[in-house]
């Protein structure tokens, strides 16, 4: 829904999970179970202002700039020139330092609010780059694995940055991913921070296998594809340091029957993808194996098939 009749609208955008294991940068998948809501209204002002930040984020820069939600509606007023500017008001639905893609899903909600107050409004690859803008301020680079499936929706695969093709994967019916979120903090640009410039000729070999065999297997359904390619060799080992308990938490979820099990985004929040009938044991694994080592954790069991963000209000 879109039309510049509007002065002001709300837009609800997911959580996500990024790299998906083996797409580094380039592989996500949307989280509807939670998100993040953006009001985003006319204002005769120009430039961005944001009034309010509500919710489970606590403290948020209020300098547009500074800010994933402003920097995105920034990059937005310079592509669409409106003639009138912006003020925001942002719901956080996701905690930060997660490993969900809350900064992601505030720019996400932000343009596809803002859009639908332009008189011509944009199109996704044009929200997308928009959104990448404000992605950076959080991460500290350009990267589209949580943008684009909060966007779009579903599994969604990313080529390119300058001019980002984004192309949705099919994931079998049957599939559930567990989602489990230790109550601690971990920063993405520390999790970035921390990683190694170089990879290994046999490292990258294996990892491309991998990345290869894992959308294979979601385009032709076969499960044990899937399982055989989820495995992350060259990021997963580098910060996996950073989340306590992740051996037994991961052991605990493919003890249970989970195709695959890894870090979501940069952390600490894990993931796991199973089948339905397995799904349930495999998320209640995973939550005591974080038990034993004191750490409370929220949980989710979604499907795959989300559509992504969209306007809520009107």
């Amino acid at each position: 829904m879109s039309g510049g009749g509007l002065t002001r609208a709300t837009a609800f955008a997911p959580a996500s999970v990024g790299n998906v294991a083996i797409g580094f940068d380039i592989l996500g998948f949307a989280v509807e179970a939670l998100g993040d809501r953006v009001t985003v209204a006319r204002s005769g002002t120009p430039g961005v202002e944001i009034r309010a930040v509500r919710g489970v984020a606590g403290e948020l820069p209020r300098a547009a700039a500074n800010n994933t939600a402003g920097q995105a509606l920034l990059a937005l007023q310079e592509t669409a020139r409106p003639e009138f500017g912006f003020t925001v008001e942002i719901d956080k639905g996701i905690p930060l330092g997660s490993g969900l893609g809350g900064s992601a899903a505030s720019a996400v909600a932000a343009v596809v609010a803002a859009n639908a107050l332009l008189a011509a409004p944009l199109g996704r690859p044009e929200l997308l780059t928009c959104a990448l803008a404000g992605e950076a301020v959080a991460s500290g680079a350009r990267h589209a694995d949580n943008i684009a499936p909060s966007l779009y929706g579903g599994l969604a695969l990313t080529v390119g940055i300058d001019q980002p093709r984004v192309k949705r994967i099919p994931v079998p019916d049957d599939i559930r991913a567990v989602i489990v979120h230790p109550h601690m903090f971990l920063a993405t640009s520390d999790a970035r921070a921390i990683l190694k410039r170089s990879v290994e000729l046999s490292d990258f070999v294996w990892q491309t296998a991998n990345l290869a065999g894992f959308i294979s297997g979601c385009y032709t359904q076969d499960l044990d594809m899937i399982r055989a390619s989820f495995e992350d060799v060259v990021i997963e080992p580098q910060r996996q340091a950073l989340i306590p308990g992740f051996q037994q938490v991961r052991r605990a979820a493919m003890d249970s029957g989970a195709l695959g099990c890894s870090i979501s985004g940069a952390g600490p929040s894990m993931f796991a993808w199973a089948e339905s009938r397995t799904a349930a044991a495999v998320l209640a694994a995973m939550q005591s194996a974080f038990a034993a080592h004191r750490l409370g954790t929220d949980a989710w069991l979604v499907g795959l098939g989300s559509d992504g963000a969209h306007l809520v209000e009107p």
